[in-house]
């Protein structure tokens, strides 16, 4: 009787121990450990296909963090998906030449926003536009893109 009593005990510990496991995970996949609500300003890029850019991405330069996406939006004027950045204060020096591509984290990881610095000797402010952006890679119409360039004979 006393070793049945253990055995549930052990197994108890066993399953709290996989629901604490569960919620690190689900915390670390939905990215709220990184989430850190600090200064920052906002930077606005208009992208004509964004694929599966969530807000709250992140936005990087260089593999380093230095904002979030806070919000997306779709624009009626210019039929575009507008971002808006919302870029951490310490990073207040983009230059005015500064492009904007949508990445994916390996095969099939999440999507964020890779910012390339340019050359421009004056600077993005808060609510500037970066005007050089590049879509996200849709990975249906590129296989589709070579089937039916296989399938018309190209090569």
């Amino acid at each position: 009787m006393n070793n049945s009593r253990g055995l549930e005990l052990a197994v108890g510990i066993f399953v709290a121990l996989g629901f604490v496991a569960l919620l690190f995970l689900s915390i670390k996949v939905s990215n709220l450990a990184e989430y850190q609500e600090g200064e920052s300003y906002t930077l606005v890029a208009n992208f004509r296909n964004i694929g599966g850019l969530r807000a709250r991405a992140p936005v990087t330069v260089a593999g380093v963090r230095v904002g979030r996406i806070a919000a997306i939006d779709f624009d009626m004027a210019t039929y575009s998906a507008r971002v808006k950045l919302a870029i951490d204060s310490d990073y207040d020096k983009f230059p005015l030449d500064t492009s904007a591509s949508i990445r994916t984290s390996g095969l099939i990881g999440e999507q964020y926003v890779e910012l390339e610095p340019g050359g421009d000797p004056d600077y993005l402010a808060d609510g500037g536009e970066i005007e050089l952006t590049q879509s996200a890679l849709v990975m249906e119409r590129i296989i589709g893109q070579f089937l039916y360039g296989k399938a018309s004979g190209e090569k």
